[in-house]
């Protein structure tokens, strides 16, 4: 059985930065440990023994990685700002590699646009997301239907999802993160939304 100590996932477990855990755990597949829930990017500091929730974090989070590898391999997530690819990027660190698959959704970005922004070495698809889902989202760019996904456990969807990402090669207009940060525009407050 592989354990979250055999994968780049141990880090961001010991530091406290995985959150709100819909799935963690190995997967379907032999080798592979899956994840979906939260990333905490920034901390809010702390007074006494009191646990506060974090500053800026990752939202509706897909990732999954194999036991023996230094990266992650598949990542998707929601944040406020798609300035915080760079705390992403700053959190994760050598987590990253060229030839992991990570699509980045951001709340302040043109519902019209989607863009490739190479950072940190390695490639981001980055797209808005308003009212949907990263899970819906994703499935519309994988093409895959619900159906096929609908008797499926947590752990094998997020196979299926991770198998498809694996394979995508979509060429979107590519922008550095600086052009991005020049697009995009202010942060949305969702008002009566449940946190």
């Amino acid at each position: 059985m592989t354990l979250i100590t055999d994968t780049p996932f141990a880090d961001l477990e010991a530091q406290g930065r995985l959150l709100s855990p819909v799935f963690k755990g190995p997967t379907t597949k032999p080798g592979r440990f899956g994840f979906r829930g939260e990333i905490a990017l920034a901390f809010q500091e702390s007074m006494a023994d009191e646990k506060r929730p974090p500053a800026i974090k990752l939202d509706q989070v897909m990732m999954v990685s194999s036991a023996g590898e230094s990266a992650i391999s598949f990542l998707a997530g929601f944040a406020p700002s798609l300035a915080h690819l760079k705390l992403l990027c700053e959190v994760l660190g050598d987590k990253l590699s060229p030839a992991g698959k990570y699509f980045f959704f951001a709340g302040n970005l043109d519902i019209s646009e989607k863009y490739q922004i190479a950072y940190a070495g390695t490639n981001f698809w980055v797209l808005p997301l308003d009212e949907a889902t990263v899970y819906n989202e994703l499935l519309d760019i994988f093409h895959i239907e619900k159906s096929e996904l609908k008797r499926l456990d947590t752990a094998s969807k997020l196979d299926a999802i991770a198998d498809k990402a694996a394979t995508y090669s979509g060429k979107w207009k590519a922008i550095s993160f600086e052009e991005g940060l020049k697009v995009m525009g202010p942060i949305k407050i969702r008002e009566n939304r449940p946190v």
